[in-house]
């Protein structure tokens, strides 16, 4: 029987010849993957089953990214947790404030995950390593418990939608544009449990970095997974950051998709979802009403890549952030902090009014370092703009790409890059 990407991948992590959608099958796991706040959870729940060690100490991997650098003592108290356990259990793979950043940037950065891979995490947004050819999904605390005790997991496999690209990006056009627009077109349940697999022409025009922004943001259209087709430039970026070697699956000509659709990445353009869910997706330039803003934050595992902060960077440079505006940027990595510090881009940000803060989860979930007030509104590169999700039940929050939230810092409400062109 003919499979998709996903399909073929789980099939030979079961050591199956073929699964079929609905089936529900045992996986062995490439990586097992916690933060701190969803890390001691399963740590609690571990030690109930009674294991003594982790499967495997260098397929574990913790990272403190979400209230660290920690911003009360009961977040000092979770990072102490994992610190212990990951030190008693000798795990190879735990990053710390000065070493860790954004989960979801380092893991790729320090080449963690390769094409082939199955990778669950228990943060909903694991589904970006798809963007390296990986099977890769959120999972629950007692499900990364189990993982990492015996270095499984159950699935259900899932049936797919097959997205073909097809034309180039425009100027200041993102992966993050790409995907506000197709989860616009969808709905925040129009994947849901299903593969979005993307394929065609048109992904040799996106960047890696494009691609890990898509793939992060398939769950906030309700998919199991996002994933790409594996092409040069995926491997150039795994050989780049990784000495394993990858496994490439490609979805057989013949294989069953729910639904195929087709996209045409000349036709997009600047997009913002307005509150309360990606879905309300909304063209810049098509606006009719003035959408004054209190804050910008530029980061997060979805936007806080080094092409990213360089975009961003670019068109600020020279501008002073709108006055009553609160500009945060937030490198995803202690790697890209460095890259941007060295390049004058963290000067540039500085000079015109800008906060520049270590990696940090931070703002995106309400955490720490960018707190909405009541009636508040945020422009932000992060995932999600649910009600309450940065703040106050009465702030909003408008997703973007940097592009779109650069130029929004410079004139206090949500505009296009075209207009700091001018």
């Amino acid at each position: 029987m003919a499979m998709t990407m996903t399909q073929k991948i789980l099939a030979a992590h079961a050591g199956l010849e073929k699964v079929e959608a609905g089936e529900l099958i045992l996986v062995n796991l490439d990586r097992v993957l916690g933060n701190d706040i969803t890390s001691p959870v399963a740590i609690r729940e571990f030690d109930k089953l009674g294991f003594d060690n982790v499967y495997d100490k260098d397929r574990v991997t913790m990272v403190m990214d979400h209230f660290a650098p920690n911003k009360d003592i009961k977040a000092a108290i979770q990072c102490k947790m994992c610190r212990d356990f990951c030190n008693e259990k000798n795990v190879t793979h735990f990053y710390d404030v000065g070493q860790m950043g954004v989960e979801h940037a380092l893991l790729p950065e320090k080449g963690l995950v390769v094409s082939g891979d199955v990778v669950i995490g228990a943060d909903s947004h694991t589904c970006t390593y798809g963007a390296l050819g990986a099977f890769s999904t959120g999972v629950g605390s007692t499900d990364m418990a189990c993982g990492m005790a015996i270095g499984k997991a159950w699935f259900k496999v899932p049936s797919a939608i097959k997205f073909v690209l097809k034309g180039k990006l425009n100027k200041h056009i993102t992966g993050k544009d790409v995907i506000l627009h197709i989860i616009g077109m969808i709905g925040v349940d129009g994947a849901l449990y299903r593969s979005m697999e993307f394929t065609g022409e048109g992904v040799a025009e996106l960047s890696v970095t494009d691609r890990l922004t898509i793939c992060n943001m398939a769950i906030e259209a309700g998919a199991k997974n996002g994933i790409f087709e594996v092409d040069d430039q995926t491997l150039a970026y795994i050989a780049e950051h990784s000495d394993r070697e990858p496994v490439v699956y490609k979805a057989d000509d013949d294989a069953e998709y729910d639904q195929v659709i087709e996209i045409d990445l000349s036709t997009i353009r600047s997009t913002v979802a307005f509150p309360h869910l990606p879905e309300n997706a909304r063209v810049v330039e098509e606006l009719e009403e003035e959408v004054k803003i209190d804050q910008v934050v530029i980061g997060s595992c979805t936007n806080g890549f080094y092409e990213n902060i360089k975009e961003a960077a670019e068109i600020i440079k020279g501008h002073k952030v709108a006055k009553g505006v609160r500009a945060i940027i937030i490198p995803a990595t202690q790697e890209i902090y460095m890259r941007a510090m060295k390049e004058g881009l963290l000067a540039d940000f500085i000079e015109a009014g800008c906060a520049v803060s270590t990696p940090t989860c931070g703002p995106c979930l309400g955490g720490h370092m960018g707190i909405l007030a009541p009636g508040e509104r945020a422009v932000a590169t992060t995932n999600r703009n649910f009600v309450g999700r940065m703040g106050d039940p009465t702030s909003e929050v408008y997703l973007a790409s940097p592009a779109v939230a650069a130029a929004s810092a410079i004139l206090g409400r949500i505009a296009s890059p075209e207009e700091i062109d001018k």
